[in-house]
């Protein structure tokens, strides 16, 4: 399981889901679809996020085995 804290960095970034959106190339949809889980990055994605926050990738998404 892909777990994020990208809705955690918007709001520390003061940013909405369309401005996240418009900066890494995606639909809104596709943002809130991140932040509740029902969809996992491409690389490229995941790193064009991370590099909009200014973080490394790990600290943005984690992966943990489900049990």
């Amino acid at each position: 399981m892909l777990v994020t804290r990208i809705k955690e960095y918007r709001a520390k970034h003061n940013m909405n889901q369309e401005t996240l959106s418009k900066l890494v190339g995606v639909r809104r949809e596709t943002i809130g679809h991140l932040e509740r889980g029902n969809y996992n990055p491409s690389l490229k994605l995941a790193w064009d996020i991370a590099k909009v926050f200014n973080v490394p990738i790990e600290e943005l998404f984690e992966y943990t085995e489900e049990e």
